[in-house]
Protein backbone atom coordinates (compact mmCIF):
# COMPACT_ATOMS: atom_id res chain seq x y z
CA UNK A 1 0.00 0.00 0.00
CA UNK A 2 1.39 3.19 -0.90
CA UNK A 3 1.43 6.16 1.04
CA UNK A 4 -0.82 8.69 -1.03
CA UNK A 5 0.57 11.94 -1.92
CA UNK A 6 -0.15 14.70 0.75
CA UNK A 7 -3.02 17.05 -0.10
CA UNK A 8 -3.15 21.20 -0.84
CA UNK A 9 -5.17 20.94 2.52
CA UNK A 10 -3.53 18.52 4.62
CA UNK A 11 -0.56 19.88 6.65
CA UNK A 12 2.16 16.66 7.40
CA UNK A 13 0.81 16.83 11.10
CA UNK A 14 -2.52 15.75 9.96
CA UNK A 15 -1.39 13.59 7.77
CA UNK A 16 0.97 11.71 10.43
CA UNK A 17 -2.04 12.42 13.09
CA UNK A 18 -4.62 10.39 11.08
CA UNK A 19 -2.06 7.79 9.58
CA UNK A 20 -1.45 6.56 13.74
CA UNK A 21 -5.20 7.27 14.66
CA UNK A 22 -6.30 3.60 15.00
CA UNK A 23 -4.27 0.85 16.85
CA UNK A 24 -3.19 -0.51 13.65
CA UNK A 25 0.48 -0.93 13.88
CA UNK A 26 0.55 0.85 10.15
CA UNK A 27 3.94 -0.76 9.65
CA UNK A 28 4.51 -3.74 11.74
CA UNK A 29 5.85 -4.70 14.84
CA UNK A 30 9.27 -5.97 14.43
CA UNK A 31 12.15 -3.21 13.22
CA UNK A 32 13.47 -2.56 10.59
CA UNK A 33 15.29 -5.09 9.25
CA UNK A 34 18.75 -3.07 8.32
CA UNK A 35 18.64 -1.86 11.42
CA UNK A 36 18.26 -5.00 13.22
CA UNK A 37 21.16 -6.11 11.13
CA UNK A 38 23.39 -3.02 12.04
CA UNK A 39 22.84 -2.96 15.61
CA UNK A 40 23.32 -6.75 16.44
CA UNK A 41 26.43 -6.91 18.90
CA UNK A 42 26.36 -3.00 19.52
CA UNK A 43 27.26 -2.41 22.92
CA UNK A 44 24.22 -0.60 24.68
CA UNK A 45 24.13 3.47 24.98
CA UNK A 46 21.66 6.24 24.33
CA UNK A 47 20.10 6.17 21.06
CA UNK A 48 17.84 8.37 19.55
CA UNK A 49 15.19 7.95 17.00
CA UNK A 50 14.15 10.46 14.70
CA UNK A 51 10.57 10.09 12.78
CA UNK A 52 9.77 7.33 14.68
CA UNK A 53 6.33 6.72 13.69
CA UNK A 54 5.00 4.08 16.45
CA UNK A 55 8.13 3.16 18.51
CA UNK A 56 9.29 -0.19 16.79
CA UNK A 57 12.65 0.35 15.76
CA UNK A 58 13.20 1.70 19.56
CA UNK A 59 11.33 -0.90 20.90
CA UNK A 60 13.79 -3.01 19.65
CA UNK A 61 16.61 -0.80 20.67
CA UNK A 62 15.23 -0.93 24.30
CA UNK A 63 15.29 -4.68 24.19
CA UNK A 64 18.97 -4.58 23.58
CA UNK A 65 19.58 -2.84 26.44
CA UNK A 66 20.01 1.08 24.81
CA UNK A 67 18.26 4.26 26.81
CA UNK A 68 15.91 4.99 24.08
CA UNK A 69 14.85 8.59 23.03
CA UNK A 70 12.19 8.70 20.51
CA UNK A 71 11.39 11.89 18.57
CA UNK A 72 8.38 11.89 16.08
CA UNK A 73 5.68 15.08 14.65
CA UNK A 74 2.19 12.72 15.82
CA UNK A 75 1.40 12.55 19.29
CA UNK A 76 -0.37 9.33 18.22
CA UNK A 77 2.41 7.67 16.92
CA UNK A 78 4.42 7.80 19.59
CA UNK A 79 1.36 7.28 22.32
CA UNK A 80 1.23 3.92 20.83
CA UNK A 81 4.71 3.64 21.14
CA UNK A 82 4.26 4.34 24.84
CA UNK A 83 1.45 1.66 25.03
CA UNK A 84 3.34 -0.72 23.63
CA UNK A 85 6.42 0.04 25.61
CA UNK A 86 4.95 0.02 29.17
CA UNK A 87 3.31 -3.33 28.04
CA UNK A 88 6.73 -5.15 28.11
CA UNK A 89 8.16 -3.34 30.72
CA UNK A 90 10.50 -0.74 28.67
CA UNK A 91 11.54 2.97 29.28
CA UNK A 92 11.56 5.10 26.50
CA UNK A 93 11.46 9.01 26.69
CA UNK A 94 9.14 10.48 23.43
CA UNK A 95 9.50 14.17 22.47
CA UNK A 96 6.54 15.20 20.13
CA UNK A 97 7.66 18.05 17.71
CA UNK A 98 8.67 18.98 14.30
CA UNK A 99 11.89 18.37 13.55
CA UNK A 100 12.42 21.76 11.76
CA UNK A 101 12.26 23.11 15.49
CA UNK A 102 14.19 19.58 17.18
CA UNK A 103 18.06 20.43 17.98
CA UNK A 104 19.56 17.04 19.59
CA UNK A 105 22.71 17.98 21.97
CA UNK A 106 25.98 17.93 19.92
CA UNK A 107 28.08 14.75 21.09
CA UNK A 108 24.88 13.28 23.55
CA UNK A 109 24.32 9.86 22.26
CA UNK A 110 25.90 7.09 20.46
CA UNK A 111 23.08 5.78 18.47
CA UNK A 112 21.00 8.23 15.81
CA UNK A 113 18.62 6.41 13.82
CA UNK A 114 16.49 7.68 10.74
CA UNK A 115 13.99 5.02 8.93
CA UNK A 116 12.18 6.12 6.49
CA UNK A 117 12.57 10.11 7.88
CA UNK A 118 9.97 11.58 5.53
CA UNK A 119 11.11 15.32 5.41
CA UNK A 120 11.59 17.55 2.44
CA UNK A 121 14.58 18.23 0.47
CA UNK A 122 15.79 21.56 1.87
CA UNK A 123 14.32 20.47 6.00
CA UNK A 124 16.83 17.33 5.47
CA UNK A 125 19.69 19.40 4.57
CA UNK A 126 19.31 20.99 7.95
CA UNK A 127 18.54 18.08 9.77
CA UNK A 128 21.03 15.39 8.93
CA UNK A 129 24.26 17.73 9.86
CA UNK A 130 22.17 17.99 13.24
CA UNK A 131 21.93 14.36 13.48
CA UNK A 132 25.78 13.81 12.94
CA UNK A 133 26.61 16.78 15.70
CA UNK A 134 24.45 15.02 17.59
CA UNK A 135 26.65 11.63 17.70
CA UNK A 136 29.25 11.34 20.25
CA UNK A 137 32.87 10.94 18.86
CA UNK A 138 32.64 7.07 17.71
CA UNK A 139 29.05 6.93 17.68
CA UNK A 140 27.02 5.70 15.00
CA UNK A 141 24.28 7.46 12.50
CA UNK A 142 21.63 4.45 10.71
CA UNK A 143 19.68 5.65 7.93
CA UNK A 144 17.51 3.88 5.29
CA UNK A 145 15.31 6.05 2.62
CA UNK A 146 13.21 5.94 0.01
CA UNK A 147 15.15 7.20 -3.38
CA UNK A 148 13.58 9.10 -6.17
CA UNK A 149 13.40 5.75 -7.99
CA UNK A 150 10.52 4.31 -5.69
CA UNK A 151 8.32 7.20 -7.23
CA UNK A 152 5.68 4.79 -9.13
CA UNK A 153 5.79 2.17 -7.11
CA UNK A 154 3.17 0.49 -5.24
CA UNK A 155 5.69 -1.10 -2.22
CA UNK A 156 5.39 1.98 -0.03
CA UNK A 157 7.02 5.53 0.75
CA UNK A 158 5.86 8.83 -0.21
CA UNK A 159 4.77 9.69 -3.91
CA UNK A 160 6.25 13.08 -3.74
CA UNK A 161 9.74 13.68 -5.38
CA UNK A 162 10.58 15.95 -2.36
CA UNK A 163 10.06 13.10 0.20
CA UNK A 164 12.80 11.04 -1.55
CA UNK A 165 16.12 10.83 -0.90
CA UNK A 166 18.96 11.28 -3.66
CA UNK A 167 21.79 9.56 -2.98
CA UNK A 168 24.02 12.15 -3.84
CA UNK A 169 22.68 14.66 -1.72
CA UNK A 170 23.13 12.45 1.23
CA UNK A 171 26.63 12.01 1.19
CA UNK A 172 26.58 15.52 0.83
CA UNK A 173 24.10 16.29 3.63
CA UNK A 174 26.38 13.09 6.10
CA UNK A 175 29.97 15.10 5.48
CA UNK A 176 32.05 14.46 9.00
CA UNK A 177 30.85 10.63 8.97
CA UNK A 178 32.84 7.95 8.12
CA UNK A 179 31.09 5.52 5.78
CA UNK A 180 30.59 1.48 7.13
CA UNK A 181 28.08 0.76 5.04
CA UNK A 182 26.56 2.27 1.96
CA UNK A 183 24.08 0.39 -0.27
CA UNK A 184 21.83 1.85 -3.28
CA UNK A 185 19.37 -0.80 -4.82
CA UNK A 186 15.79 -2.47 -4.45
CA UNK A 187 15.34 -4.92 -2.19
CA UNK A 188 12.53 -6.65 -0.66
CA UNK A 189 10.48 -4.94 2.54
CA UNK A 190 7.83 -6.70 4.22
CA UNK A 191 7.04 -3.76 7.09
CA UNK A 192 2.94 -4.25 7.79
CA UNK A 193 0.20 -3.54 5.57
CA UNK A 194 2.38 -0.12 4.50
CA UNK A 195 5.73 -1.52 2.72
CA UNK A 196 5.68 -4.39 1.26
CA UNK A 197 6.95 -5.37 -1.52
CA UNK A 198 10.25 -4.57 -4.05
CA UNK A 199 12.00 -1.08 -3.04
CA UNK A 200 13.91 1.33 -3.95
CA UNK A 201 16.34 2.52 -1.13
CA UNK A 202 19.55 4.03 0.20
CA UNK A 203 21.34 2.79 3.24
CA UNK A 204 24.01 4.63 5.19
CA UNK A 205 25.95 3.17 8.35
CA UNK A 206 28.58 6.09 9.40
CA UNK A 207 30.53 6.59 12.15
CA UNK A 208 31.20 10.25 13.37
CA UNK A 209 34.77 10.69 13.57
Amino acid sequence: MAQPPLSPLTTPLEFWEARFAGSELVYGAEANTFLAQQVAGLPPGTALCLAEGQGRNALHLARLGHRVIVQDLSSNGLATARTLAAAEGLAVETICGDLADYRPEPESVDLLVAIWMQIPRVLRAEVIPRMVAACRPGGLLILEAYTPLQLGRSSGGPQVLDLLVDPADLLIDAQGLELLHWQEGCREISEGPAHRGLSATVQLVGRRA
